[in-house]
């Protein structure tokens, strides 16, 4: 099973979290089957954990960049920092990166990872707009919950990889294939008629197989309607995650590593997946 995610920090009936199921239908299709909502961070944890096997794209950040780690006096071992980072509050590591902002230049106040220039990402480290800093902090540790491996970052002791969590990053793909229009709004005023055009331009782009990914996402009817009908854009992110995840499944070599990975990330930071 192939699995896209769309992720919250804070899910909700209004913002739950949205995952994409999907298999590979041959070596240029990923199949769309359906899709699952969830509004609690642990529903969804023990859902991951409860399933026999699968392959997922996440969007959220898996790492913290390491020059924010070393300034900090944070573990430098992946593991050890995650379970640190999980032991804050919010609060703390407001605090902490916003102090880290403060000392440092306009025009530089943010740390990045290696990944983020090629992936056109934001700061792991940034804590609004978006909030991926929290979405690491809910997100990374439940995934290591459920008994997921993260390639390049954490393989379970005694464990295969029967489920295995990659980064992705809808953005990548999304610019890829329509630029650097808008598909999506949470604010209901400004989920116009260009932002409904953009979207149709992304589906019809998936479904004709664009972008240099060679994989074309396959759906019916109803479920392009419901794509196309969702202006908040969480359905059309899991897809595009979940394409992501086809991407890097098609690549795992036969001793279960790889997933298209450069092999020199950065063992603390990571890597998003196509970047």
């Amino acid at each position: 099973m192939l699995l896209g995610c769309d992720f919250s920090s804070a899910p909700s009936r209004r913002k739950p979290i949205v995952v994409a199921l999907g298999h590979a239908e041959d070596t240029a299709t990923i199949r769309l089957d359906g899709f699952a909502h969830f509004t609690s961070l642990d529903d969804w944890a023990d859902w991951l954990g409860a399933q026999p096997q699968w392959v997922g794209g996440f969007d959220l950040p898996f790492g913290l960049p390491r020059e924010l780690v070393e300034q900090l006096g944070w573990p430098l071992e992946w593991r050890a920092l995650i379970d640190h980072y999980a032991g804050l509050e919010r609060a703390e590591i407001r605090l902490a990166f916003a102090a880290f902002c403060a000392a440092r230049p306009v025009g530089g106040k943010f740390a990045h990872r290696a990944t983020d220039g090629p992936a056109g990402s934001s700061p792991s480290m940034k804590w609004v707009n978006p909030p991926v800093a929290f979405m690491l902090h809910a997100g990374v540790p439940r995934l290591l919950r459920a008994g997921a491996a993260l390639p390049g970052l954490h393989a379970p002791l005694g464990a295969g990889s029967a489920l295995v969590a990659l980064e992705a990053y809808p953005g990548l793909l999304a610019r890829e294939l329509i630029g650097r229009r808008s598909y999506k709004s949470d604010t209901v005023a400004a989920q116009s008629a260009g932002r409904a055009d953009a979207r149709r331009d992304l589906l019809d782009a998936l479904a004709a197989g664009k972008g240099r990914l060679g994989l074309r996402l396959a759906f019916d009817d109803a479920q392009r309607a419901l794509l196309q009908a969702d202006a908040k854009g969480d359905g059309i992110d899991a897809a595009l995650c979940l394409l992501q995840a086809g991407w890097g499944a098609a690549r795992r070599d036969s001793a279960g590593h790889g997933f298209g990975l450069p092999p020199e990330i950065d063992p603390l930071e990571g890597w998003i997946l196509t970047a």
